[in-house]
């Protein structure tokens, strides 16, 4: 029996692309895919896809398009000459990038005739359609209404305005926090290894550890948002008279500082303005850059 399902073409099969593919064929949805190199839609055929040879075959098989591509300038070589093709379409653009970035290809997208919508996935390719994937989107309200059942297939739908840079704003802002926590640990497992202590025995302390400060993220977020932030808990006098000692401790241990003397920088930076008694969520406003 032919599937009561909305149809999607994907664009782009690498292994997010690949995973969101058959996210979409496992949830009943007839799927088109098509990938620069053909050979790649091999795997996806056999789970049922339909290929296109090529990319406005796949564009004409489904009023909702998905492209999910390693980079911004490989989604313009693949949708610029498909231009033409996009009207009536919407058109859903998973490639991680900058808000600004989306913003332009949401212009272009219009220009055509076709509904952008950008997202943000926060999942690995093997999370996809699991229970802790979801997807940023932002772009027009009424494309994401119309298309979310669909797009629900990926896992969570979050949809975080109609400006079209909002999802890729809230993916790299989640990436950041990511990334910072990452640059600690592997820090830290690096001091530790340089007395050939075990990295696999120090994570269990070292997930608590962040686990217990992490907790102090919303009255963190509560004093940003305010601008009150005044503390009785640990001052950036406090943390600018400790800080020093990491460095040493690294530069004795044989390590770079290199992750950390941005950090040094900004504290001696808030101490000099005055903003001593502050605490640590001060130094949001501090790096706002004045243009």
């Amino acid at each position: 029996m032919p599937s009561t399902r909305p149809p999607v073409s994907v664009l782009g099969l690498g292994m997010m692309g690949t995973a969101l593919a058959a996210a979409f064929l496992r949830a009943g949805h007839p799927t088109t895919v098509w990938n620069r190199s053909p050979a790649k839609t091999g795997p996806l055929v056999a789970q049922g896809a339909t290929p296109a040879q090529t990319g406005p075959d796949a564009v004409s098989a489904s009023p909702l398009v998905v492209v999910c591509l390693m980079t911004y300038d490989n989604v313009e070589e693949v949708l610029h000459p498909l231009a033409a093709d996009l009207a009536g379409k919407t058109l859903v653009n998973l490639t991680n990038g900058t808000p600004a970035q989306a913003r332009e290809l949401a212009a272009w997208a219009e220009r055509q005739g076709a509904q952008y919508l950008d997202g943000g996935i926060m999942a690995v390719p093997q999370m996809i359609a699991g229970p802790q994937a979801y997807v940023f989107y932002s772009g027009p309200q009424a494309a994401f209404d119309a298309h979310r059942e669909t797009l629900s297939a990926l896992g969570g739908t979050k949809y975080v305005g109609t400006d079209p840079g909002f999802a890729a704003l809230h993916d790299l802002a989640l990436l950041t926090g990511m990334y910072g926590m990452f640059a600690g640990v592997i820090q830290a497992f690096a001091l530790v290894r340089t007395e050939n202590l075990s990295a696999t025995e120090f994570a269990e302390p070292l997930v608590a550890w962040v686990s217990a400060m992490l907790s102090g993220t919303p009255e963190l977020a509560k004093a940003i948002d305010s601008g009150q932030h005044l503390t009785d808990v640990s001052s950036l006098a406090v943390n600018q008279a400790a800080f020093p000692n990491f460095l040493a401790t690294f530069r004795d241990q044989g390590l770079s500082p290199e992750l950390f003397e941005p950090f040094q920088a900004i504290l001696d930076r808030a101490i000099k303005e005055g903003y001593g008694a502050d605490g640590l969520s001060r130094i949001a406003d501090l790096l706002k850059v004045t243009r």
